[in-house]
């Protein structure tokens, strides 16, 4: 039966049909329809700055190699490997020596630029470096003397996840009050802003707040997109839509990469990165609110003209009576009163069950977020050309996502996640063990890893919904996900500790998480075409595989 014809009968029966807008997506106006493609489209320039503007500091701040300033050697404009380099400073080659301590000197002697005698210095003893010199000038380690200072240099990432961990609540305060466009101009803006305003600054402690700050004020743009697409497409689509915003996403990574190798210095790039952001202005006129947003503050003219619209670009009919009982819907959904209920802490607890899902899903969002934001994050310190091992891992995402996509519905929940969490296991421990020399297979490796992880990224964030009741499903999911940003907090100190613990200690850490998080897995349901939660007790019971 038509849905028009439907509600015309529950019309003129004594309790009216609630209906929802994903029945009008789905049943009238489309659920993925021109209008929807043309918000993706549209939502792509936010999404790809964002990425950039998440993602620049592996560039602002990377790793500058340095060397000792011997004074009775280098001249005026010392170069940074001359001849005599291993000389002075330990090392095994010319591409190859320390880049924090010299040896100590035997004599007083000195000669002028371009002399260095071996004798002039005792091999068997060692010193740290007064002064240093830089390979380049390009990031922040050599504007703010950042040489050796590696834990400081790293903790840059670390501390700017006090803004991300800050954003949420923030941006959920003024998405709720002031509407999903708002949220998205206000963080796109203010991250432009403080960009460039960094981009300015002439200290470590400056270069931080700001980073801080950004992140804080308007470091989710992307959720804002998100949510906004999301909201508009068919619940059959919404997977879809999730992973075409994640696609962009990529590609900003991308594009960040190309932008950072064309210009190189970190305040330049900085400013190339960021003034784009302040056009985002101009999404006041030309992009829609959500109709969601609008149908639960009662602006239901405006809501009702943004589904016209969806409905005469998609060639789509809809009926005033789809119209009426949406606004009844919604105007029944405000007068209802929420029964008291025992504290959810002591609903989980008292739950064996679901408290084991508590514990379990939020180490698999440490692991996906710290191996995710580790591989990104090392990508630029392997050996290489660091613009393109970036690219490539940014680009190996893409498939990753689409796979998940592919196969979540086919094999279920449970194969893709376990799979993902083994095959990147196993390529991280690989990497970290492979003798030197096979750069090809090396990359081979990483990128095989990163294709895994983002398979991974896409899963975990169905299965996690699918696990948790409808009745508390966001504030569990906003529990897993808060505590899963420790892997924000430790991913960007990786870099560090390859230096001072062990070269190949990121990837073992990597691949030990992803192991753990494999097995636990077998621990928790499959709940591919089972019936979604609305309460614990059917939560509880979901192990039961009943079908819908």
């Amino acid at each position: 039966m038509p849905l028009d014809e439907k509600l015309e009968i529950d019309n003129n029966s004594e309790e009216k049909k609630k209906l929802d807008l994903d029945d009008v997506l789905t049943q009238e106006l489309g659920q993925l329809g021109k209008y929807q493609l043309l918000t993706i489209l549209l939502a792509a320039f936010p999404v790809v700055v964002a990425a950039m503007a998440t993602n620049e500091y592996f560039f602002t701040t990377g790793r500058i190699p340095t060397r000792c300033l011997i004074p009775q050697c280098d001249g005026d404009n010392p170069e940074y490997a001359p001849e005599w380099v291993l000389n002075a400073i330990p090392g095994s080659s010319m591409d190859s020596f320390d880049n924090c301590a010299r040896y100590r000197n035997s004599s007083a002697a000195s000669g002028g630029a371009g002399q260095c005698a071996k004798e002039w210095f005792d091999s068997t003893q060692t010193e740290p470096c007064d002064e240093y010199v830089y390979q380049n000038t390009l990031t922040i380690v050599y504007d703010f003397g950042l040489a050796c200072e590696e834990w400081k240099r790293s903790q840059i990432g670390s501390l700017r996840t006090i803004g991300v961990m800050l954003v949420q609540p923030i941006t959920g305060y003024v998405s709720d009050r002031w509407g999903r466009r708002v949220a998205l101009i206000l963080n796109t803006f203010n991250a432009g802003c403080l960009g460039l305003i960094r981009s300015f600054v002439h200290s470590y402690e400056w270069f931080l707040v700001t980073e801080i700050i950004e992140a804080a004020v308007g470091g989710a743009a992307f959720m804002s997109c998100y949510i906004l697409v999301t909201e508009l497409a068919g619940p059959q689509r919404r997977v879809i839509a999730g992973a075409t915003m994640s696609t962009i996403y990529a590609l900003g990574q991308v594009a960040l990469g190309l932008i950072a190798w064309g210009v190189p210095a970190w305040r330049p790039l900085t400013q190339v990165i960021y003034v784009p952001h302040l056009l985002i202005l101009a999404y006041f006129w030309i992009i829609s609110e959500s109709v969601r947003w609008l149908m639960s503050k009662g602006r239901y003219e405006e809501s009702e003209a943004i589904l016209k619209r969806v409905a005469k670009m998609n060639k789509r009919p809809l009926s005033d009576n789809s119209l009426q009982a949406l606004r009844a819907t919604a105007e029944a959904q405000k007068l209802k009163e929420k029964p008291k209920e025992p504290w959810l802490v002591i609903q989980v607890i008292r739950s064996p069950i679901m408290l084991l899902r508590c514990i379990v899903m939020p180490i698999l969002w440490i692991t996906t977020i710290l191996v995710y934001g580790g591989l990104n994050i090392n990508s630029v310190n392997m050996s290489g050309n660091r613009y393109q091992n970036y690219i490539y891992v940014a680009l190996v995402e893409i498939p990753g996502f689409w796979t998940a996509i592919l196969l979540l519905d086919r094999i279920g929940r449970k194969p893709v996640l376990i799979g993902g969490y083994l095959l990147c296991a196993g390529c991280q421990f690989a990497f970290a063990f492979i003798p030197s020399g096979y750069n090809g297979l090396s990359l081979t490796l990483y990128l095989v890893g990163k294709y895994a992880i983002s398979t991974v990224v896409t899963s975990v964030y169905v299965y996690t919904t699918e696990l948790y009741p409808t009745k508390y499903r966001h504030s569990l999911f906003a529990f897993t996900s808060t505590v899963g940003r420790v892997g924000t907090i430790v991913s960007p100190l990786t870099p560090a500790m390859a230096l001072t613990v062990w070269e190949h200690f990121p990837s073992v850490l990597f691949g030990s998480f992803a192991l753990l998080s494999g097995l636990l897995l077998l621990l928790t349901p499959e709940t591919l075409g089972i019936k979604l939660p609305d309460t614990m007790e059917e939560a509880e019971q979901s192990s039961l595989r009943t079908r819908k």
